[in-house]
C-alpha cells in the first residue's frame, strides 16, 4: 500500500503530527506535464472530522515542474467464515440505473488532455452464460491476486532491499517463493531487519488469518461502490463525495490524505490534487486502477479514462500517467486472451512516450528481457531510479513492469519478483498480482498456498464490504462490467 497499514501511525505521512517526507527529485521529461482534470462541481463537506495536519506550505516539488495553480473560485472485525468456504451473500445493494449522458474524455498521449473516449471498435462484452462466467472466474482471480500479493508484501513494507533479502535468505525463502516467515530467522537479523511492526502480526505465514485490512484493497472496493453508485461516467466530484461519505480520514495517506483535507477546506479538483500536496506524482492513483480495468475487459481507452476521472482527484502527471497504465493493462488482460506482454503494451500506449513514467516502463521491460537473475534487474533499476522516494509512481512503475514481464505474466513467479524488488512492497506484489491472477484464469488454477489462507474473506471498514468473499467481489465486479 502506499503508506503503512491503515491503522499505522508510521506511514508514509509520518503519523499525526509529523511533517511529510518530500517526493523523490528528478528532472522532468519535456513530456511530463499536468494533465488537465474535468470540470465538476463541489463536493459536500457534511462531514467535519479533524482536517490532518497542515504540510509545509511549499511549491511543487521539482521534478514536476510546475508551479501550484490558485485554489479554483466559488485489524478491523472479520466475519466468521471457514477457510475454503465461499461466500454467497451479497451485502451491497444492488446499484440503481446509470444516468444518461457521458462525459468528454479527450485523447491521453496527447501532453494536455486526458485519456480518450471509448472508441467504436471496442471488443464486445461477454454476452452468453459461459462468457460470462468466464469473465467472472478471470476477475476472482484477480482480486485473489491482488490480495495475495498486498499481504506478501507487508511483513516488509518500508524495509531497504538489502533487509529483504536477508530476512528471507535466513528462512531459505530466497528466491523469494512463498510467504515470509520469522521461523528460523537468527534473532540478529530480526533485530537489523524488524518487519513493518503493524503488519507483521496478520501477515507473516505462521499467523495469517484471511485478509486483513489495507488500502490497497480498500481503494478497489470504493472504486467498486463509485461504479455501482454513479455508473462508469462518474465524474472526479463523485469520486470526492464517496470519499467524504465512506472513506474515514485516518485510512489516506499522502496525496489522498492531502486531497481529502483539501476537500475538508472546500477546495474543488483539480486544486485537490495541487495545493500543498507534494505526494501528487506518488503510487496511490495507480492502486485504485485495476477496478477501471476489470470493468472494461478489451477497452483499455475506457479503462484509462476512468482511471484519469479517479486519479484527478489526488494527483497530477506521473501519478496518474501510473493510474492509465495500470488501468489499460489491465483491461486487456481482462480478456482471457492476452499474454502480460501484450497487456503490458496496451498499458505502456495509453502514457504520454516523453514522460518519465513512460522511459521507466520500457526501462524496466527491457532490463527484464537482458538479465535472466532477477536480482541483477532489481539492482540495475535502484541504481538507475534509487534517489526517488520509495512510494513515487515512477521507480515502483519501472519494478511492475520489469516483474511482470521477467516472470513472463507466471503468478507466483510475479508476485514474488515485484515484492523482492523493495520498494513499495505491497503495492507492488497488489498490483503485478492481479494481472497476474487475470491471465492465470481462475482463483483455482493458484497455487493453494497462496488462497487457502486467505480463507475467502477480506477485512476492511469500507461500508458494506466487510468479510466479503472474493467470489462474490467477482460477481459484483462483472455486474458493473456488463453495465453501458
Amino acid at each position: 500500500m502506499p503508506g503503512a497499514h491503515p491503522s499505522d501511525t508510521d506511514g508514509r505521512t509520518g503519523g499525526p503530527g509529523r511533517a511529510p517526507q518530500p517526493a523523490g527529485r528528478a528532472t522532468a521529461a519535456p513530456g511530463d506535464r499536468a494533465v488537465p482534470a474535468h470540470t465538476a462541481q463541489s463536493p459536500p463537506t457534511g462531514r467535519n472530522p479533524r482536517p490532518p495536519a497542515e504540510p509545509p506550505n511549499r511549491a511543487a516539488h521539482p521534478a514536476e515542474g510546475r508551479e501550484e495553480p490558485p485554489a479554483p473560485a466559488p485489524g478491523p472485525r472479520r466475519a466468521a467464515s471457514t477457510r475454503t468456504g465461499r461466500d454467497t451473500r451479497h451485502p451491497v445493494a444492488q446499484p440503481p440505473p446509470r444516468p444518461d449522458g457521458r462525459t468528454h474524455e479527450p485523447q491521453p498521449g496527447t501532453r494536455h488532455s486526458a485519456p480518450p473516449a471509448r472508441p467504436a471498435g471496442r471488443e464486445a462484452l461477454p454476452r452468453t452464460g459461459v462468457e460470462a462466467a468466464r469473465l467472472r472466474a478471470r476477475l476472482e482471480a484477480a482480486w485473489v491476486g491482488r490480495a495475495v500479493g498486498c499481504l506478501l508484501g507487508k511483513p516488509v513494507e518500508k524495509l531497504p532491499l538489502a533487509g529483504i533479502r536477508a530476512l528471507a535468505r535466513a528462512a531459505g525463502n530466497w528466491p523469494l517463493n512463498d510467504w515470509f516467515s520469522a521461523r528460523g530467522v537468527p534473532p540478529e537479523v530480526l533485530a537489523a531487519y524488524p518487519w513493518n511492526r503493524r503488519s507483521a502480526p496478520t501477515s507473516l505465514a505462521e499467523n495469517i488469518d484471511g485478509m486483513p485490512e489495507d488500502d490497497d484493497l480498500n481503494y478497489p472496493l470504493l472504486g467498486l461502490l463509485l461504479l455501482q453508485r454513479h455508473g462508469k461516467a462518474f465524474t472526479t466530484a463523485d469520486v470526492a463525495r464517496l470519499w467524504l461519505d465512506e472513506l474515514p480520514a485516518g485510512r489516506t495517506f499522502t496525496a489522498e490524505r492531502i486531497a481529502y483535507r483539501n476537500l475538508l477546506l472546500g477546495l474543488e479538483p483539480p486544486a485537490t490534487a495541487t495545493h500543498h500536496n507534494p505526494f501528487r506524482e506518488w503510487i496511490g492513483a495507480l492502486i485504485r486502477a485495476d477496478v477501471h480495468g476489470w470493468t472494461n475487459p478489451g477497452d483499455p481507452a475506457a479503462a484509462a479514462a476512468q482511471a484519469y476521472r479517479d486519479a484527478a482527484l489526488t494527483h497530477t502527471g506521473n501519478g496518474v500517467y501510473a493510474a492509465l497504465f495500470v488501468a489499460a493493462a489491465t483491461a486487456t488482460a481482462a480478456t482471457g486472451r492476452a499474454d502480460v506482454h501484450t497487456a503490458l503494451r496496451a498499458g505502456l500506449a495509453a502514457v504520454p512516450p516523453r514522460s518519465r513514467l513512460a522511459e521507466a516502463v520500457r526501462c524496466g521491460i527491457r532490463t527484464a528481457g537482458q538479465e535472466a537473475d532477477f536480482d541483477l534487474v532489481v539492482d540495475r533499476l535502484h541504481a538507475r531510479y534509487g534517489h526517488y522516494h520509495w512510494v513515487h509512481a515512477v521507480p515502483n512503475t519501472a519494478l511492475i513492469a520489469a516483474a511482470l514481464t521477467h516472470a513472463d505474466g507466471d503468478f507466483t513467479r510475479s508476485v514474488c519478483r515485484a515484492v523482492s524488488g523493495g520498494w513499495d512492497t505491497d503495492s507492488n506484489g497488489a498490483t503485478a498480482g492481479a494481472l497476474a491472477g487475470l491471465l492465470a484464469g481462475s482463483a483455482d488454477a493458484l497455487p493453494h498456498r497462496w488462497t487457502a489462507p486467505l480463507g475467502n474473506r477480506l477485512a476492511t471498514t469500507v461500508p458494506g464490504f466487510d468479510g466479503i468473499g472474493f467470489d462474490t467481489l467477482a460477481h459484483l465486479t462483472a455486474q458493473e462490467a456488463a453495465r453501458s
